[in-house]
């Protein structure tokens, strides 16, 4: 393959697609973007990154990547790939309205020949029930007139370490060329190994798998955090001594909410799909609905604690520090902030927020504005700024509870301080 002559179209740039464009222009393709936000096109062509990420902003000005909101630009592609996201509804229904949608337009603007790779997060059989009978409504076979492949997306916002560049990736296809092509593909651009696999369908099961396992991970710890909280055992201590076993444990920690775009929504593409088949996934159900009542459970910590001090949550001000839902990105998807800012709110509470890395979705302009104003504080977010805090600070603002969705503070300096702390089962 000849790969300074292909060229390759990605739709949707968002955290998944740009970065996997922009290291597709490095690798020395030609590299289109459909994206139908025109402001980000505009800094895109520019030269500058829409989303605050190290890779991203050290290497789209060394490449020249255009993207546009015109789909004829799939006709100029050998190469499709679909980024859109796959959301779920307040009802925790899967949305694939985005793939169905990247997938018709492609089949209206498809050049014979094309290799299309799906990366967006789907659950098995999408490939076979939903985007293939799209095309062949179009009047194009798959291995004839184009070939469709699945690889999921892998990505770790604001990882210093993995990245696009060198997380190992599977493939799926419809057929033993289309494999070929996609695997070949993966392997010139990413320095890991890309893993084949035998059917399209197991591609897709291969992410849902592995979002699912934290999951449910994550809510085991954070039923054990409930339950440790009543007993007066501190969890952090308690895994971190089940860490010193060298085999058959992993270490999961428990928070004020599960965020990202990935873990608290996948699972529910696995559920819905086997419920159609008529299978019942009671563990994937029961997980979510545990990580799902964090948010609410960091509140009733919150309440508990102004109880002590004769304090009514109704009227208080909390301010609320972090809003994104992971340590140092400004990545807003799936938060759990948002939940629980709407808990407090629901309890009549006076609710403002600080998030260094979102600072136009904050209530204040500094951390400084925000002590000054709060009665307590929930942390919610661990960024670097927030587990740097002096607990004397904290004091200095006469800030009396300090309640840790993140355990990321020193519980005891904090109390030494004179202010009530609670962690999530610590």
């Amino acid at each position: 393959m000849n790969v300074s002559k292909q060229s390759v179209c990605i739709i949707g740039l968002g955290y998944v697609g740009l970065p996997l464009a922009v290291q597709s222009a490095l690798k020395g393709y030609t590299v289109l973007g459909l994206e139908n936000d025109t402001q980000k096109n505009e800094l895109i062509n520019s030269g500058k990154s829409p989303i605050k990420e190290e890779f991203l902003e050290t290497n789209l000005p060394k490449v020249k990547l255009v993207a546009t909101n015109d789909p004829s630009a799939i006709k100029q592609a050998d190469i499709v790939i679909v980024c859109v996201p796959t959301p779920i509804d307040e009802m925790y229904m899967p949305d694939l309205e985005p793939v169905k949608t990247a997938a018709a337009t492609i089949a209206a603007n498809l050049k014979l020949g094309q290799l299309v790779v799906i990366e967006s997060t789907i659950n098995p059989g999408v490939c076979e029930e939903i985007v293939e009978p799209i095309f062949a409504k179009a009047g194009f076979i798959v291995g004839k007139d184009y070939e469709l492949a699945h690889s999921p997306e892998r990505i770790n916002p604001g990882d210093p370490i993995w990245n696009v560049t060198n997380i190992p990736r599977v493939v799926g296809s419809f057929t033993k060329k289309g494999l070929a092509r996609a695997v070949e593909f993966y392997e010139d651009i990413i320095d890991a190994k890309i893993m084949p696999m035998e059917t399209i369908r197991e591609a897709e099961a291969v992410k849902i798998v592995e979002n699912s396992f934290r999951d449910i991970n994550i809510a085991f710890v954070n039923e054990l955090a409930k339950s440790f909280d009543r007993l007066g055992i501190n969890i952090t201590n308690v895994i971190k001594g089940a860490s010193t076993k060298p085999y058959a444990f992993m270490a999961h920690w428990p928070s004020c909410g599960v965020g990202g775009h990935c873990i608290p929504v996948d699972p529910y593409y696995l559920i819905e799909r086997a419920k159609a088949s008529g299978f019942d996934h009671e563990f994937l159900k029961i997980a979510r609905k545990i990580n799902n009542s964090m948010p609410e459970y960091t509140v009733e910590l919150m309440q508990d604690a102004l109880n002590t001090i004769k304090l009514p949550l109704n009227g208080t001000t909390v301010g609320l520090l972090g809003i994104s839902y992971k340590a140092n990105v400004a990545d807003l998807r799936e938060s759990p902030s948002f939940q629980i800012i709407k808990h407090l709110k629901k309890h009549g509470a006076n609710v403002i927020t600080f998030d260094p890395h979102t600072p136009d979705k904050s209530s204040e302009k500094s951390l400084e504005d925000l002590l000054e104003k709060s009665t307590a504080i929930i942390i919610a977010t661990d960024h670097a700024q927030f587990q740097a805090i002096e607990p004397t600070l904290f004091k200095k603002h006469d800030v009396k509870i300090i309640v840790d969705g993140k355990n990321c503070l020193d519980k005891l300096e904090i109390e030494n301080n004179g202010i009530l702390y609670k962690g999530i089962g610590r």
